[in-house]
């Protein structure tokens, strides 16, 4: 038990150090909000105003509601991909990658109180830009199964953190450009996951990649949960997908706890 609240503390540790590097830098803070909002309503405005352009009478409040949803749930997922995935990237431009590998804590503590946080974080950022999107647009969620969304955006979390893992090696294998090398990756996710558009108008050679991003699987679930109202059961195999999708970095992660929890100090990698 002594062993367990030792490592519940240590994990608790990361989460306030990025607090506080959040109050240090809380002028980027404010740019990087602005813009996301700015984003948001831009690309709902868009469904607004489609009916206008076209000529053509369509349901606009479904059309803004399907932009919204692949708006928001993208921002919340590349949150917590940009922050687990940066991890070692602040380590460096903090000056504390050395301090942090000599402490003695597992790397799965340290990969577990950056993940609280990026979660935390994202889910702020997100209720925010909702917040203030709700203020322009007469949202109709009544028909929503909120419970199953809930669930699919916990799913999502864990697969966007396992890729995050993964991408956060990068900057030790490529010290000059491992760090913009994550965002490639993320570009990549965000044109294959079908974010604002369904994935069938993707040409041929591009659907069965994009049916290899957990954010796929999120978006359609979080839409058919939100937009039609899906029930756990038609949800299930999006669950099902999005948590195999995340065994295998869980599992990497937990056997490099491991082998490390006899040398805690030993450096990464």
């Amino acid at each position: 038990m002594s062993q367990l609240v030792y490592e519940i503390r240590a994990s608790y540790a990361f989460v306030e150090r990025n607090i506080n590097l959040v109050k240090r830098y809380w002028g980027w803070e404010v740019v990087w909000m602005a813009y996301s909002i700015a984003n948001a309503l831009s690309i709902t405005f868009i469904g607004a105003g489609t009916e206008a352009v076209t000529g053509q009478a369509i349901d606009t409040n479904y059309l803004i509601l399907y932009l919204l949803v692949g708006t928001l749930v993208w921002h919340y997922l590349s949150v917590v991909f940009d922050n687990v995935s940066e991890m070692i990237a602040w380590e460096r431009w903090e000056g504390t990658i050395e301090y942090t590998f000599m402490a003695p804590v597992t790397r799965f503590t340290h990969m577990v109180g950056q993940t609280l946080f990026s979660l935390v974080y994202g889910l702020l950022h997100t209720a925010v830009i909702l917040a203030v999107v709700v203020l322009f647009f007469d949202l109709d969620l009544s028909q929503a199964n909120l419970f199953g969304s809930a669930l699919m955006l916990l799913a999502g979390s864990l697969s966007f953190t396992g890729l995050g893992i993964v991408a956060s090696v990068l900057p030790l294998l490529f010290p000059e450009r491992g760090a913009q090398m994550t965002h490639v990756i993320q570009a990549l996710l965000l044109l294959f996951s079908g974010v604002y558009f369904p994935i069938s108008v993707l040409p041929g050679w591009m659907q069965p990649v994009a049916r290899l991003s957990p954010a796929t699987y999120v978006l359609e679930g979080m839409r058919a949960a939100l937009l039609d109202g899906a029930g756990l059961g038609a949800l299930g195999g999006y669950l099902l997908r999005l948590c195999s999708s995340a065994s295998l970095p869980s599992r990497w992660a937990w056997r490099s706890s491991a082998r490390r929890r006899s040398t805690p100090s030993a450096p990464v990698s």
